[in-house]
């Protein structure tokens, strides 16, 4: 997984690779030993290079503050698929869109109709594929032009299922 955070104004490059049971993590091209635990609900154990820290995590709004012993740092973590998949937090996709499956499965319910008004991140129907079920999510407030897909219907990752307007 490649994210790229933001700490303090400060941006840095970090790679996070699993190697048997140790993550391997790479921040700005250099390795890094470290390991996290959650040792209670917004609370991480953290072992940095054989260093223990413990560091409370917050969320404000999209930005997430870290305070640790008597320091306090904004962090801004950006993850393109999450960022895909939110279209960047509260900004919506314009125009007409066209709604893609996110991966190959079958159509088990289908949410909408054509005509129907819909909200940004509104479900627009549900794709199962090995077992999970995935609600696939308008991008944009608008109207249903078309639902090119039924129930029970399997579809191709990237095929177009629904059109928003």
């Amino acid at each position: 997984m490649k994210l790229q955070i933001e700490i303090a104004g400060k941006k840095r490059h970090v790679e996070l690779a699993e190697a048997g049971e140790r993550p391997l993590w790479t921040i700005d091209g250099q390795r890094l030993e470290a390991d996290a635990t959650e040792a209670s609900p917004g609370i991480y154990s953290i072992l940095i290079n054989g260093k223990s820290f413990e560091v409370r995590i917050e969320r404000r709004g999209a930005e997430l503050r870290a305070m640790t012993r008597d320091r306090e740092f904004a962090v801004v973590i950006q993850d393109e698929r999450e960022w895909r998949r939110h279209r960047g937090g509260s900004v919506e996709a314009e125009g007409r869109q066209q709604v893609l499956a996110p991966m190959p499965g079958k159509v088990v319910r289908v949410l909408v109709s054509a005509g129907d008004s819909v909200r940004a991140g509104q479900g627009l129907l549900v794709v199962e594929a090995m077992k999970m079920q995935n609600e696939v999510r308008a991008p944009k407030s608008g109207t249903i032009d078309r639902v090119r897909v039924v129930e029970g219907q399997t579809v191709n990752a990237g095929e177009v299922v629904v059109v928003v307007s």
